[in-house]
């Protein structure tokens, strides 16, 4: 019953139902409202000047007026002579005007022309008598649009006197309808016309609307449904915000979350989650690392290789250097080198803008740089002054990729180490070249340039195959995200140049 109740299925029954509802109303007002209808309305309303030659044989009046008017078949039927309801011996149509006397009048511009016979029959010459203020019309048989029109010339009233037709319809009406002056075109569609229209129209769009985008529209290959949450390591995140951007434009029925929040964390809250939620239940998280989660920490997790990623080492602006040997870089870690004038830069303190603990960008300074030792204690909350005098080296401690390169660029001497991409892209940095080798595309491929590591995706067990998390997953190592790894700076795995590499032991382990 549910599917049947879906907020598609609703929305086409409410439309399907608004459209026959008009289609009815349409009938409705065709034969119920219009039905046989005779209306009527003053085209011309004019005074007319005493010098005036028309209607020569009459005389002149000085309070003269001249009227034109029309009488027209407005329903949607004939109306046929016997429909008129007056005795034989009274004429079809009386037309009354208040306060005014009638002195001539004619029939003039029937359409069709044919209807000027029907006033000829009459008694005399016009077929249309008056007397007093009154004008008597015969009984004219009209077909749905057909109409004439009468030039009355009057006296004794101003113009725009009121002006009535009485008479009556079997099975109908005559009314009076809006006056046009002469010179107004009138509309191509009247106003209930217009509105059947355009309700119309809105139902059979909405009906489109539902047909090409609804529920029952193939996904493309490889979609699925659902939301998905990417956590994790922070310098991965510039790359997995692109992906899931494209994923989404692919497959509008996913919502693909990136919350990054530092390796260890990340991987540690989805193992969390996942023994927590029991057997058969894994949650929807895909949690990135840089580098391997630590061996027999995690049981219950799996690993899939993504792309070899390139870290960098940065400066503030004020920092002339361009190259640093591995040797020169564990000096300044161990606190041996504090100062850039010992390196043949200026007379400024070191100054150690480093991540926390749950980073995994760190884990891998320390390996892949460090040599396995670790950095030194943290000695600053700001970035600025040391916690106490006695402490050698300002060393501080920041939980992102963005607040190491924002920190950097602010705090002249400063040194910190983030993934490439970003660290090209931001403002007041330098990157360095380590024991003279740049972070090229083919040094990360060979390995010559050192600052590199695989990165991870784990999955709490292996997601089903109709699942949002394996569809992105395949997305992201062998569809179009390889494209996007490529274009931030990566050696996807799933590619001929970087197999070889993701296929090394693991250098290290995450902490």
């Amino acid at each position: 019953m549910g599917d049947y109740l879906s907020a598609d299925n609703i929305v086409a029954l409410v439309t399907a139902l608004i459209g026959v509802g008009v289609s009815i109303g349409v009938v409705w007002y065709e034969r119920l409202v219009r039905g046989k209808s005779i209306g009527y309305r003053v085209q011309m309303d004019i005074a007319v000047d005493s010098d005036n030659e028309l209607f020569n044989a009459l005389p002149r009046m000085p309070d003269a007026t001249l009227v034109l008017l029309r009488i027209e078949n407005d329903g949607a039927e004939d109306i046929r002579q016997s429909d008129y309801t007056d005795r034989d011996e009274q004429p079809g149509l009386t037309v009354r005007f208040a306060g005014r006397h009638v002195q001539s009048a004619a029939v003039t511009q029937p359409d069709p022309s044919g209807l000027i016979e029907h006033f000829r029959l009459s008694a005399d010459a016009t077929g249309v008598r008056h007397q007093g203020n009154k004008v008597f019309l015969p009984r004219v048989p009209l077909n749905p649009g057909e109409h004439y029109k009468l030039l009355i010339r009057l006296t004794g009233g101003p113009v725009r006197s009121r002006v009535e037709i009485t008479g009556g319809i079997a099975g109908g009406r005559v009314k009076p309808n809006r006056s046009v002056p002469m010179d107004e075109k009138p509309p191509l569609f009247s106003r209930p016309s217009r509105l059947i229209t355009l309700m119309l129209t809105v139902c059979v769009t909405v009906l489109a609307g539902i047909i090409i985008v609804g529920k029952d529209t193939p996904l493309p290959m490889g979609c699925a449904t659902g939301h998905l949450t990417v956590t994790g390591s922070t310098a991965f995140a510039p790359a997995m915000d692109r992906i899931a951007h494209e994923y989404q434009s692919e497959c509008p029925h996913s919502t693909v979350t990136v919350a990054a929040q530092g390796s260890e964390q990340g991987v540690r809250q989805l193992s969390e989650e996942g023994d927590a939620a029991g057997k058969g239940a894994a949650p929807a998280v895909i949690a990135m690392s840089d580098g391997p989660a630590p061996d027999g920490g995690y049981p219950n997790l799996r690993d899939h290789r993504v792309a070899v990623i390139a870290f960098a080492l940065v400066v503030d602006d004020d920092v002339p250097v361009r190259n640093l040997t591995t040797g020169q870089i564990r000096a300044i870690y161990r606190g041996d080198i504090t100062n850039w004038d010992q390196l043949g830069g200026p007379d400024l303190p070191v100054l150690l803008v480093s991540r926390s603990a749950d980073s995994g960008t760190r884990d891998i300074f320390r390996s892949r740089i460090l040599g396995g030792r670790g950095e030194p204690a943290f000695t600053s909350r700001d970035c600025r002054h040391r916690n106490s005098p006695s402490d050698k080296v300002i060393r501080c401690e920041l939980d992102s990729t963005g607040e190491v390169l924002r920190t950097v660029a602010r705090q002249p001497g400063a040194i910190g180490y983030s993934e490439l991409g970003a660290a090209t892209t931001s403002a007041g940095v330098r990157t360095l070249t380590i024991d003279g080798h740049a972070p090229t595309p083919q040094a990360v491929a060979d390995s010559s340039y050192p600052f590199t590591e695989i990165e991870y995706a784990y999955t709490y067990g292996l997601p089903p195959a109709d699942s949002l998390a394996a569809g992105f997953l395949d997305f992201t190592l062998r569809g179009a995200g390889q494209d996007l790894l490529t274009a931030g700076g990566h050696l996807p795995c799933y590619t001929p140049e970087g197999l070889k590499r993701c296929q090394e032991p693991a250098a290290g382990a995450t902490t």
